[in-house]
């Protein structure tokens, strides 16, 4: 789905690994240097990794080669990993990710986001769905951002939900295991939700 720039029709663009400044926090590319303040944050912490695709780290060098998968992942075009940096503090907090973008549909997919649990329903977490969302559809020029979520995690659907994003459908069942339930936000709903966020953070 193209993106109309005056009477022009255009692609939306690939992410890139670049940075994202927020008073709060500021999102820079993923890299092995943040390990040790990750792990901090929620290394071993089992309801931080509850609904991840990645085991829980017990070690820095677990969290180590989880980090250097996504930053794999990074070095072959499919995602750009982000470490959400607490202005405040100068640590890394967390991490999210952009992902799956489909430039012909206009779809972008956020996932892999974690913080440590000090750090749940802060400013410092609406502020990184504020970030990231602004440079999916204000930047990039997508059309709908994709959240993808397991069924059993009632908290994130929640916390989606909060911001406007609704249901839209549900992955097949893959290995009997319940496939994931599928959250999408249209670019028309977006300037709602970022008012919403923006108060939030306001407030």
């Amino acid at each position: 789905m193209a993106r109309v720039l005056g009477s022009v029709a255009a692609m939306p663009l690939a992410p890139s690994s670049t940075g994202l400044e927020g008073r709060h926090v500021r999102l820079e590319p993923l890299a092995e240097s943040h390990v040790p303040a990750l792990f901090g944050a929620g290394g071993r912490d089992d309801e931080v990794w509850r609904w991840l695709s990645a085991p829980t780290p017990r070690t820095e060098a677990e969290l180590r080669e989880i980090v250097c998968g996504r930053i794999k992942d990074v070095d072959d075009g499919k995602r750009v990993a982000f470490a959400v940096v607490a202005r405040d503090e100068g640590t890394a907090i967390g991490t999210t990710n952009l992902h799956s973008w489909q430039r012909g549909d206009g779809r972008i997919e956020i996932g892999g986001t974690w913080f440590g649990r000090r750090w749940w329903r802060t400013a410092a977490n609406t502020e990184t769905k504020l970030l990231t969302m602004t440079y999916a559809f204000d930047t990039l020029g997508y059309a709908a951002v994709v959240w993808r979520i397991r069924p059993e995690n009632v908290r994130s659907q929640a916390a989606i939900t909060r911001i406007g994003a609704t249901l839209s459908g549900r992955e097949p069942q893959v290995d009997g295991e319940p496939g994931l339930l599928v959250y999408t936000m249209p670019r028309t709903d977006w300037p709602a939700a970022k008012a919403r966020l923006s108060e939030r953070l306001a407030s």
